[in-house]
């Protein structure tokens, strides 16, 4: 399991991301470019970031790419099978509700950015899109808050949940 973010905007919020990813032990992959200085050399260049992130960057399992381009052929030509698995969309379009879905141990769970989602590319290329059900007249959850609930539905159905220490 391991998450990705797709061009994020907001520093804030990749910092929550990586405080996730390395609470909940999955790796997370940063698509750029970012709309915030960001290098996987020096993650925490943002103070924005640092802010949130704290000491939690230093043990996340971070992963930098400069493009979508870059992420694909990262995991071989146009695939992410093998050591990626499924790419999982989280989508306020989505065609089946996160909770309703089966998930794999090697799923990859993808958030675009906060001002504009992913690109029509991205979206056809994911192999199933997820929503958070929502009340009547709400748009959006947070990007972090819904892979927050669905990273947690999925490593609990995966039985790799953290369990913290003894």
């Amino acid at each position: 399991m391991r998450l990705a973010m797709f061009q994020p905007d907001i520093p804030q919020n990749l910092g929550a991301m990586m405080r996730l990813a390395a609470c909940m032990a999955v790796p997370i992959d940063v698509i750029g470019p970012c709309g915030f200085p960001f290098s996987i050399d020096d993650p925490m260049a943002d103070k924005n970031l640092k802010r949130v992130a704290l000491d939690y960057a230093t043990q996340t399992d971070i992963n930098g790419f400069s493009s979508w381009q870059a992420y694909m052929a990262s995991f071989g030509m146009d695939s992410l099978q093998g050591p990626g698995g499924r790419l999982l969309l989280l989508t306020t379009s989505g065609d089946a509700a996160y909770n309703d879905f089966a998930y794999d141990a090697a799923d990859v769970l993808l958030v675009g950015g906060e001002t504009g989602g992913v690109p029509r590319e991205v979206h056809d290329r994911a192999d199933f899109r997820l929503c958070v059900p929502m009340a009547p007249g709400a748009r959006s959850l947070n990007v972090v808050v819904a892979a927050a609930m669905v990273l947690g539905e999925a490593l609990r159905q995966t039985h790799t949940l953290p369990r913290g220490s003894d």
